[in-house]
């Protein structure tokens, strides 16, 4: 049943028996965009005492439960607690991975030199986190090494164990509780506030192998997460993440997902790491001297990145909540933070009230195939837009069109959706320009395929307010 503008889904041109028939069409019932909510992945190791197995995806919403789900202390808690601590509202999956079977441990020491001479306290810093004990006058130093290794396992959230040494009743043994590169990361120190009392720590040191994040990978291939929060921040693993996401957000198959790094060492390391992996949908946060691990700002800068759904707007300013705040030394100027967003690298400094922030939120893409510079791709915020833009249309055209003939009529009909599109991304500032672009919107029939219809739809995106120039002119 039809006629030149009116067509039916269910009631079909056959009925002869009388009646009035009626069907409903909601092809034309949503004339809005549809939402942008950031759905975030953690990627990261697990414990043996986890209660998931690896290669479970899990939605987290507290850090108690990613304890235990993952173990508690195990990589993938800790990512899961810096990303709740940096956005309570996440809406977050965890999928785990255990330890590689080549895996070593990384391990340090602290040798306690006594005997104390007065009462006070005696801390050991973890990876910023606080073991304090009491120190009593008289206090040998093998009693205060013995303590502080009970302290040790009394804080199971640790990312490490402790043990007195066999040998040595002064020294304390500290071994990462997950095995890998990783824990090479997990910064060691010592605060005396006892007379008589000092100690002398060895660096972690000594892990090798991180496991494989491709049977993880391959297990959410079809999820459709936007936000992935690297666990390793090495040139393999961040290589096999950059790989993913291209497919995943591939032509044909339109999941658009972001990558997120993070990276407490040097600029140097940092602008070579980059240019290593040279993704325009990967960024890394640089936060020099920082005691919290990679992976840690990886899902703290990754949750803050899912807070902001304005696929435009930029991320300068947002705060990372739960990190350290870096020694002033360690601050860098502006010559470094330069040098780090012409390379790469998304710089992170210290805001008013010692709040740790985004300085502007880039990607580690830098230059083209022919290793031109190309800035096309620099602000996180483009391939954000481009793939928002990207569900926009989609979502449009399968509501308008999910049964459609191809007649002489339809790519007008078409283009009039993605113009409209259009329009409405210009009300909300994420696409400007659209009237001076128009003309190039392009809508017809493929001339080799039957049935298959191409546009062409020009897209400018909003770019982010991130410098402001002035000059004051004198008058006296």
């Amino acid at each position: 049943m039809a006629s030149p503008n009116i067509s039916f889904n269910q009631i079909p041109s056959s009925i002869r028996k009388p009646g009035k028939y009626f069907e409903f069409n909601t092809t034309g019932a949503i004339n809005t965009l549809p939402g942008n909510l950031q759905l975030m992945l953690i990627i990261g190791q697990r414990l043996p005492s986890g209660a998931v197995p690896a290669l479970a995806p899990e939605s987290v919403t507290s850090d108690s439960q990613a304890g235990q789900m993952f173990g508690q202390g195990s990589i993938a808690h800790l990512m899961a607690r810096a990303a709740i601590n940096a956005n309570p509202n996440l809406q977050l999956t965890v999928i785990t991975v255990d330890d590689a079977a080549a895996g070593v441990a990384a391990a340090g020491s602290v040798v306690v030199a006594g005997p104390a001479t007065g009462t006070g306290n005696l801390t050991l810093i973890i990876a910023g986190e606080l073991v304090t004990i009491l120190v009593n006058n008289n206090d040998s130093a093998s009693v205060i090494a013995a303590n502080l290794a009970a302290q040790v396992a009394q804080q199971s959230d640790l990312p490490v164990t402790a043990a007195v040494d066999n040998t040595n009743p002064a020294k304390v043994n500290v071994t990462a509780k997950n095995k890998g590169l990783a824990g090479n990361g997990l910064l060691l120190s010592l605060i005396s506030q006892t007379a008589g009392v000092s100690g002398t720590v060895t660096p972690m040191a000594g892990g090798l192998s991180d496991p494989d994040i491709q049977p993880a990978l391959t297990q959410v291939f079809g999820a459709g997460h936007n936000i992935i929060a690297a666990p390793f921040s090495t040139q393999a693993s961040l290589t096999e993440l950059r790989t993913y996401m291209d497919q995943v957000s591939s032509p044909l198959e339109q999941r658009g997902v972001i990558g997120v790094a993070g990276w407490p060492g040097s600029l140097a390391t940092a602008t070579t790491l980059a240019g290593q992996i040279n993704g325009g949908r990967l960024t890394m946060a640089w936060y020099n001297g920082s005691v919290s691990p990679a992976w840690m700002i990886a899902a703290a800068y990754a949750a803050v990145i899912a807070s902001e759904e304005d696929p435009a707007r930029p991320l300068n300013t947002l705060a990372l909540n739960g990190l350290d705040i870096i020694n002033s030394a360690q601050i860098p100027g502006r010559v470094d933070q330069e040098t780090a967003l012409h390379n790469g690298v998304t710089p992170l400094e210290i805001g008013p009230g010692q709040a740790v922030q985004i300085v502007r939120a880039i990607t580690t893409y830098t230059v083209n195939a022919q290793g031109i510079q190309d800035p096309a791709l620099l602000d996180l915020t483009t391939i954000r837009t481009l793939d928002y833009v990207r569900l926009a249309v989609r979502q449009r055209i399968a509501l308008r069109f999910p049964r459609d003939k191809l007649t002489p009529k339809t790519p007008d009909k078409v283009r009039s959706e993605i113009l409209d599109v259009l329009y409405k991304l210009e009300e909300l500032e994420i696409v400007m320009n659209v009237d001076a672009n128009k003309a190039g919107l392009i809508v017809e029939k493929d001339l080799q395929s039957v049935g298959q219809l191409n546009a062409k739809i020009p897209t400018n995106v909003v770019p982010g307010l991130h410098v402001f120039a002035g000059v004051i002119d004198l008058i006296l």
